[in-house]
């Protein structure tokens, strides 16, 4: 168990440093819109490559800080039955989950954008707008971003097998909740100056 929770924090690794990367590309798709906009409207130009570069830089964020977002646990959950049941239970819904639902869905679109992208290169297709870009950089996101959302939820699957082994941490870093009397315990030492 060892070795697969050093291969998932050599993924988690990887997702953060490229989730941090890519984060900052939202910075560069509203500093090209802000210019874009003021080009339009104070000098009356205006280009579509500039347009399609936004584009491809929202997909960038989107695609490649998505696997970031699942390592960081921030993906939008319902909890409105899960929340109630024990902690084990709900690491045995996330493994399902990932099992059944992430890893196919990321391997298949993995495996079904590929080809439009091997395409899109050997034919070093451009946009069909009036001045728009090479087409084969933002279809090579599709792939690579769905192959790293894959990499995270082997990495999410094995930090949970770990967990539910007794071999791991809580992967979600849930902590259980304080009982009434351990808060009221912690509330007086911190009144009496035992407590930062």
């Amino acid at each position: 168990m060892q070795g697969l929770l050093r291969l998932a924090r050599i993924i988690d690794a990887l997702n953060t440093a490229v989730g941090r990367t890519a984060m900052w590309l939202i910075l560069a798709a509203t500093l090209i819109s802000a210019g874009n906009a003021l080009m339009r409207y104070s000098l009356d130009l205006s280009s579509n490559a500039w347009l399609e570069l936004q584009w491809y830089l929202f997909a960038a964020v989107f695609l490649l800080c998505a696997p970031y977002t699942v390592l960081k646990n921030e993906m939008v959950r319902i909890d409105v039955v899960a929340g109630r049941l024990s902690r084990r239970t709900q690491v045995w819904i996330d493994v399902g989950g990932t099992l059944f639902f992430l890893l196919p869905m990321a391997l298949m679109l993995m495996a079904l954008s590929w080809p439009g992208f091997v395409q899109a290169f050997v034919r070093d297709e451009i946009s069909s707008n009036a001045g728009g870009l090479v087409v084969w950089p933002a279809r090579l996101l599709i792939p690579v971003g769905f192959a790293l959302l894959a990499l995270q939820g082997v990495s999410e699957l094995i930090k949970r097998l770990a967990f539910l082994a007794g071999a791991g941490p809580d992967p979600g870093g849930h902590t259980p909740d304080k009982t009434p009397e351990q808060e009221l315990a912690t509330e007086i030492a911190r009144r009496r100056g035992d407590l930062p």
